[in-house]
């Protein structure tokens, strides 16, 4: 009896252990510190070709090519790796597009993880280009403002607009990008690169590479149990 308790015992355990994390996170370095984001599982298709492509490598050694203080830092496109100073970035990637994931209870609060993307009136995501929102509080007279203009009637929800005046974002991005993870950890890197010299199309004058990685699965569950997730 004892020799089965004990089996049942390890197979519980066994079994716990061997359970994988709830969620991704991956890292990005800088030569201005790194950033922890968690990637969101309630858009499936953005987290997973963000997975796909780290795993490959792809990111490795691309630029933040377009920063704007107070807004976003961008980056994720292939043709800034050794790209010459001044030579206009953010058209590349793979040729193909993330289908949209608008979803109404992620929006764009500061330190989001969000798709880039064209014209397209799909509002389809590019391949691999991302941003990560520094954003800025705003009043509840600028958010009554863009509810009329750039949400179109959308009515952002109390909840939102208190983090949106305490915690600040953008939210005249909301239903327009979709936004498919948060950091965790580091968002002074974000303020950091948004804050440095750049030329008139906001490519900074010094440039600023990124490696990427995805965290391993000990590290994503303990994520997991810090972040109560």
């Amino acid at each position: 009896m004892k020799k089965l308790l004990t089996f049942c015992f390890l197979l519980a355990a066994t079994t716990l252990l061997a359970k994988p994390p709830k969620n991704q996170y991956v890292r990005i370095k800088t030569a201005y510190g790194q950033v922890i984001i968690r990637l969101y599982n309630q858009t499936p298709k953005h987290r997973d070709n963000f997975i796909k492509l780290t795993k490959q490598g792809f990111y490795n050694g691309t630029l933040f090519h377009r920063v704007i203080q107070n807004f976003m830092i961008q980056g994720g496109d292939p043709d800034s790796r050794g790209a010459k100073p001044g030579q206009e970035l953010g058209d590349g990637g793979p040729k193909y597009t993330v289908p949209a994931e608008f979803r109404d209870s992620l929006f764009h609060k500061r330190g989001v993880l969000a798709a880039a993307r064209d014209d397209n009136p799909a509002k389809a995501s590019s391949s691999s280009q991302f941003y990560i929102v520094e954003g800025k509080r705003i009043t509840d007279g600028r958010l009554d403002t863009l509810e009329q203009t750039r949400l179109k009637g959308f009515k952002v929800p109390a909840w939102q607009r208190t983090v949106y005046k305490t915690v600040g974002g953008t939210p005249q991005l909301d239903h327009g990008y979709t936004v498919y993870g948060e950091v965790v950890s580091g968002i002074d890197m974000v303020d950091l690169i948004a804050a440095v010299e750049k030329d008139k199309k906001d490519r900074p004058l010094k440039d600023v590479p990124m490696t990427v990685e995805l965290l391993k699965k000990k590290e994503c569950k303990q994520l997991d149990k810090l972040l109560n997730l």
